[in-house]
């Protein structure tokens, strides 16, 4: 069984793509043989949706995961598409930094549960839009954080806040945490703007920039309604394409860097 790669999906900003990263990436690593589970951090639970899995059929979720004594594997549930797992989220997951704000160790406990080893090579943290303690559990948790940034204006200045946090969680607890990449999304290349923002974030964060853009493309924003990703959505469209080509490069930085 091959080590198990954590990646934290995470912006505290709304909005930017996050869900529609970890269900998109995790179906296009899926469709190229790597074996992945998506964790569902996030209360409104968009991913478990966007992956076909109705709140009624999540009887096991991110919650129990975190509150409970149970391991990931009593979590974990099949989803439609090969080789992609889930773990689902809840509504209770709201509450869940006032349950442990006073347990001890209660920013390890998500890394305590992942540290078990899983039939999976890749494991993609769906976080809150908020740097509370899930989004720092999930942190703790992971070797890297994935950012997807909106190709709007401020999209650079809130990004300086999560990599604060993300210095705090090394200095704290898990010092080998790094950063992923970041990746430009709901970009529209006829739109002086987005060029604009891309130039800036390639200017100020050079290579952890992914060369991959993610386009504003309807295909995308319909998908989730169906309950599937986009690549199963609509395989050929602009989207679709993106993923793939996103996933591709992930890849190559992972070989790069191991």
């Amino acid at each position: 069984m091959s080590e198990t790669r954590v990646i934290a999906v995470a912006n505290q900003k709304g909005g930017v793509g996050k869900t529609t990263t970890a269900i998109n990436l995790g179906a296009a690593l899926a469709e190229l043989g790597k074996r992945v589970t998506v964790v569902d951090l996030d209360p409104q639970g968009n991913a478990s949706t966007g992956l076909g899995v109705p709140p009624e059929a999540r009887e096991r979720s991110s919650y129990d995961l975190i509150i409970d004594d149970l391991e990931i594997v009593d979590c974990v549930i099949p989803t439609d598409i090969p080789n992609l797992s889930l773990v689902p989220s809840s509504r209770d997951l709201a509450s869940v930094d006032f349950e442990i704000s006073n347990r001890p160790g209660r920013t390890q406990l998500l890394r305590r549960k992942l540290a078990t080893r899983i039939d999976t090579e890749y494991v993609l943290i769906d976080c809150p839009p908020a740097l509370g303690l899930l989004t720092v559990n999930a942190m703790v948790a992971a070797q890297s954080i994935l950012v997807p940034l909106q190709a709007e204006f401020y999209a650079l200045e809130g990004l300086s806040q999560l990599l604060m946090t993300v210095r705090e969680v090394r200095q704290t607890a898990n010092p080998d945490l790094r950063i992923e990449g970041v990746l430009l999304t709901m970009s529209d290349n006829r739109n002086n703007l987005s060029q604009q923002v891309e130039a800036d974030a390639r200017n100020t964060l050079s290579g952890l920039v992914y060369k991959t853009v993610i386009p504003r493309n309807v295909r995308l924003s319909e998908a989730p309604s169906h309950a599937m990703p986009v690549l199963q959505y609509d395989p050929n469209s602009k989207g679709s394409v993106a993923y793939r080509e996103l996933a591709q490069e992930f890849l190559s930085r992972q070989l790069a860097t191991a």
